[in-house]
């Protein structure tokens, strides 16, 4: 078997630990793994039909273009994780909005007021709207972004109506700060609908957890409920691989869903070989095709 990975088309180095672990565990199950970046047109439309420019059988899309994926799928290309799955969990509303009316616990979510003019005026009554059913702090998250870039805490009416005139021009949500889970949160990956492990990561004094934003990690054990939330929720989103973010309310609530998920931390404090057990399940799903 053949394998591409491609990542981003603008990546500084391809070959960073992450890719390098999965084309090392792959190579070991015996797949020829090549690793691009998403910048040589793999895909195209020539004479009114898609041709493609690579020598492959499946692809481990660790991008978050929405057309290379569609492409390949649609010459028969299996891709981990498929296009769906990826656009799916890119957009943090559509995930919301996914996932509601499933039974899975997630924080209250307002979607954002999108703007098409850079110089209209804010609307108050909405935002008004907000900050009643929210309350304070209210946490602004643009709605594609990743390692805590594009989320804001607004503490108070003037710092919310900041926060909105900077991102109203772009997708973006409001949602309920949980005080209880400040700079803390549980991230869980789910591999081939199992849970395969959880840490706790803690921030610095930031209320964001990211360990790439100068946080820590720690190895904790899934509570059961979380793993079934977790289950189900790769199960929705139609995902083979994915880091889930949990935050530590009355109840563990739901806050992201990562379908390219880092794992180089995750790998470090659990002793969980992530690589190797996402290049099994790549493997036993392609040995299943009927």
């Amino acid at each position: 078997m053949k394998c591409l990975i491609l990542v981003n088309a603008f990546a500084e180095t391809p070959g960073t630990r992450q890719v390098l672990r999965m084309r090392e565990e792959l190579k070991k199950l015996g797949v020829a793994t090549e690793i691009r970046r998403n910048d040589f047109f793999c895909a195209r439309i020539a004479d009114g039909d898609i041709s493609l420019d690579a020598d492959l059988d499946f692809c481990v899309y660790l991008d978050k273009d929405k057309y290379v994926p569609r492409m390949l799928e649609k010459r028969g290309i299996r891709l981990f994780n498929s296009a769906a799955a990826v656009e799916a969990c890119d957009d943090k509303m559509t995930t919301h909005i996914i996932l509601a009316g499933t039974g899975i616990a997630m924080p209250d979510t307002l979607p954002g007021l999108l703007c098409y003019e850079a110089n209209a005026k804010l609307n108050a009554a909405a935002l008004d709207k907000a900050e009643r059913l929210l309350g304070y702090p209210v946490i602004v998250k643009q709605s594609f972004g990743s390692i805590g870039n594009g989320v804001f805490k607004a503490d108070d009416r003037p710092t919310l109506d900041a926060v909105a005139e900077k991102v109203k021009t772009s997708p973006h949500l409001f949602q309920k700060f949980i005080a209880s889970s400040y700079g803390r949160d549980m991230r869980v990956i789910v591999i081939g609908g199992k849970v395969v492990g959880g840490i706790e990561r803690r921030s610095n004094g930031d209320f964001r957890s990211n360990v790439g934003l100068g946080g820590s990690a720690v190895a904790v054990t899934v509570p059961e409920e979380v793993r079934a939330a977790a289950v189900k929720a790769a199960k929705v989103l139609g995902l083979d691989y994915c880091g889930m973010d949990f935050l530590y309310g009355e109840k563990m609530l739901l806050c992201e869903v990562n379908s390219n998920a880092y794992f180089d931390a995750f790998e470090r404090v659990t002793n969980i070989n992530v690589a190797k057990l996402y290049a099994e399940h790549i493997v036993r799903s392609l040995d299943n095709r009927p």
